[in-house]
């Protein structure tokens, strides 16, 4: 740990990005993750889909965010590829399929936003649906959505029994893997946050909190959970 600000590693992906003279690919992540991190008192340190992640390599991590993104390859969960499903990237799939084993391995505090959620599912053993209307208003546009808290979670004791998320996707969980729990839906019962059993901190949400910057909470939860770990 960084003094009294804990390392939260945020994972990235690559994509060919233009900046300065360059038009190269690139490990890119939105910014808003780092200002969320930054502001709710951790230090963020991005995360390439490229080297070896295990136990031994990101154990100097005090916590762990897995970004959003692009769809996960439906082979990692014993799927045909849907029509509507976006072409994989094996190499970030694998890179964060390996984060979460490390980190659970670790015990280490893990955020999953909104991909990252399914990443955990999958990882686990769940199954996503492939494509599901009305999350997804346009390219580029977030939605939001009012979505129901369980009581007696982690989730509930963070945000409530009920706010309203801003989201942006089209897969879903579908079978939940065992040893997750759902902690929150949608009112189409599109399944909106879950949190693993026993752990110390695992929570997934469908919602991009990170779209944001006056809403910590569930950053600062990250925070204050990686903050108890490190010491």
């Amino acid at each position: 740990m960084s003094a009294s600000k804990p390392l939260i590693g945020i994972s990235t992906y690559l994509e060919r990005t233009r900046f300065g003279l360059w038009d190269v690919e690139a490990a890119v992540l939105y910014r808003g993750y780092l200002d969320c991190v930054v502001e709710a008192g951790g230090n963020p340190v991005m995360l390439p889909p490229v080297g070896t992640w295990n136990a031994e390599t990101i154990g100097f991590l005090d916590g762990l965010v897995i970004a959003g993104g692009a769809d996960i390859d439906p082979a990692a969960y014993g799927a045909e590829k849907h029509e509507r499903t976006g072409e994989p990237s094996r190499a970030r799939d694998d890179a964060e399929f390996a984060l979460v084993e490390a980190a659970l391995k670790l015990d280490l505090p893990v955020l999953g936003v909104c991909r990252g959620m399914q990443v955990l599912n999958v990882a686990l053993g769940g199954t996503l649906h492939q494509h599901i209307e009305g999350h997804n208003e346009a390219p580029g546009v977030f939605g939001s959505t009012r979505i129901e808290v369980v009581r007696d979670t982690y989730l509930h004791t963070i945000i409530g029994p009920a706010t309203t998320v801003q989201c942006h996707h089209h897969q879903s969980l579908d079978r939940v893997a065992d040893g997750l729990r759902v902690t929150a839906k949608a009112p189409d019962g599109t399944v909106e946050a879950v949190e693993l059993d026993g752990a110390r901190f695992v929570v997934g949400v469908q919602s991009h909190p990170e779209q944001d910057i006056e809403d910590l909470r569930l950053f600062e939860a990250l925070v204050a959970a990686a903050r108890s770990k490190a010491s």
